[in-house]
């Protein structure tokens, strides 16, 4: 694999601040080119179709994948069933935290939203490397850092903001994150499923399927086979003030 094939981009996840997502730096991105290839150099390339499970809450944990490609939906599940999504997490983003080095179990799974390509990093070598390189280390460090801070601002939405105003939140973060403007309208550029939705802010699909009829109603969405279009930006954000 090319270093340059993995690339800086956004996640999706519940936050307050759409700067803490924007920002989203690549693990990669601080390496030298030598730690750089020391790295992919114990890495062992994977291809997961859609609906594959690279590991389920529980299973033993054993290192992280890089993503190459595609797209990998991160999500805790209750014991009734019920599930949290954490993040989507794209190419240049690494999944398997927070135990890098392989210990313990999984304490949430991981699943490919799409196809995707992956890198495989064995925690046992990953943690010789860090050990022999500051810069490793301290990338693996920074990267911990910024999920812990994505991981904290969507327990502070959780329990301190309703439903409702995590479901406007959320529409504000995409429209701004993944939006295209075209004319007055505001296309989110990724699909999302009214389940998708719903788990991403803590909601029942019911629950969505009629806040999102009501938005429609007033003018200030569409939503059409999974396309969300904002139609007035402002009504979300005064929605919130």
């Amino acid at each position: 694999m090319a270093a340059a094939t993995l690339r800086t981009t956004a996640g999706i996840m519940l936050a307050e601040s759409d700067t803490l997502v924007s920002s989203l730096p690549g693990f990669l991105d601080p390496l030298g080119e030598a730690d750089r290839r020391r790295v992919l150099a114990i890495g062992r390339k994977e291809v997961l179709e859609t609906g594959k499970h690279i590991w389920r809450q529980g299973d033993t944990q054993n290192g992280i994948y890089l993503i190459e490609s595609g797209r990998i939906r991160s999500y805790y599940a209750a014991p009734s069933g019920r599930e949290v999504t954490l993040a989507y997490w794209f190419a240049g983003n690494f999944i398997g935290g927070p135990d890098l080095f392989g210990a313990g179990a999984h304490m949430w799974s991981s699943v490919a939203v799409e196809r995707s390509r992956l890198l495989f990093l064995p925690g046992a070598i990953l943690r010789e490397l860090a050990l022999q390189s500051a810069t490793i280390a301290v990338a693996l460090l920074d990267a911990l850092a910024f999920k812990a801070r994505c991981y904290s601002a969507m327990a502070q939405m959780l329990g301190t903001r309703s439903v409702t105003e995590r479901l406007q939140r959320l529409l504000i973060f995409l429209s701004k994150i993944y939006g295209s403007q075209q004319g007055r309208q505001i296309v989110i550029g990724i699909p999302f499923t009214h389940s998708d939705l719903a788990n991403l802010i803590g909601a029942t699909r019911q629950w969505v399927t009629v806040q999102l009829s009501r938005m429609q109603a007033r003018g200030v969405i569409r939503y059409d086979r999974c396309l969300i279009v904002i139609l007035n930006l402002r009504a979300l954000d005064l929605e919130l003030v």
